[in-house]
């Protein structure tokens, strides 16, 4: 149960972050959201997919693992890939809003908070922002501002029906099989059957890139499934 505060100089002048990638600091995650300015860095490691959440309504994820409670890319050295996640790259802060401004959470129940002198400091000896606390505040900034715009990203893609729902079926060494339900992708003949007026509508949106980096990341659900094997191996 998260336990969010707003941060400050004062409550929280010792505050240090520990930044180690692992199951045991909330790492062990199957999927993360995912925005349509970031499928460009996502798309060379991860499969994007599209999911309905508790309410009914779409989102973009991540997909990390096959199955719940799992991220098949940490290993006893970390994260195996370059690139993280913004949305996991962000923990334990948060945007929250106090006097009609966004202001910055810090989730003092994260395993990323530090009992001792491990980790990255917060704030500088005097109440100055340390570089790590910019460069979080930056993170925050434009997944927030990617967070607000795919809705509307979304709805061009239901608009045009370009979204399909998929099943992955993975076959294990022993002849068993694990199948993966619930998940959704671009439609790529309904894409190609656009006509000009609406490719047009969404280039000026500048929807096709992400689409195309979607589509592009499909690639890496062989890599997923090799680690799958492996781990079961």
């Amino acid at each position: 149960m998260q336990k969010t505060e707003l941060l400050n100089n004062v409550t929280h002048k010792d505050l240090r972050i520990i930044t180690r990638r692992g199951a045991q600091w909330g790492d062990a995650v199957m999927s993360c959201l995912a925005t349509p300015d970031e499928f460009r860095n996502l798309q060379a490691h991860y499969p994007i997919v599209f999911q309905k959440n508790a309410e009914g309504q779409f989102q973009a994820l991540a997909l990390l693992g096959l199955q719940d409670g799992q991220n098949l890319f940490l290993g006893t050295e970390g994260w195996s890939k370059q690139y993280i996640p913004l949305a996991l790259q962000r923990e334990p802060f948060l945007i929250g809003v106090a006097d009609d401004e966004l202001r910055m959470l810090v989730d003092m129940a994260s395993p990323r908070i530090s009992q001792g002198a491990d980790g990255e400091a917060v704030f500088l000896p005097h109440g100055g922002n340390t570089e790590f606390l910019e460069h979080a505040n930056s993170v925050l900034k434009v997944l927030h501002e990617g967070l607000q715009a795919t809705p509307e990203f979304i709805q061009a893609l239901l608009a045009h029906d370009l979204l399909e729902s998929f099943v992955l079926d993975v076959e294990r060494p022993d002849g068993s099989h694990g199948r993966l339900v619930g998940m959704y992708t671009i439609h790529e003949e309904r894409l190609a059957a656009l006509d000009s007026k609406a490719i047009g509508l969404l280039h000026e949106a500048d929807y096709l890139q992400p689409i195309y980096m979607a589509i592009a990341s499909m690639s890496n659900f062989a890599t997923l499934i090799q680690l799958q094997l492996a781990q079961e191996a």
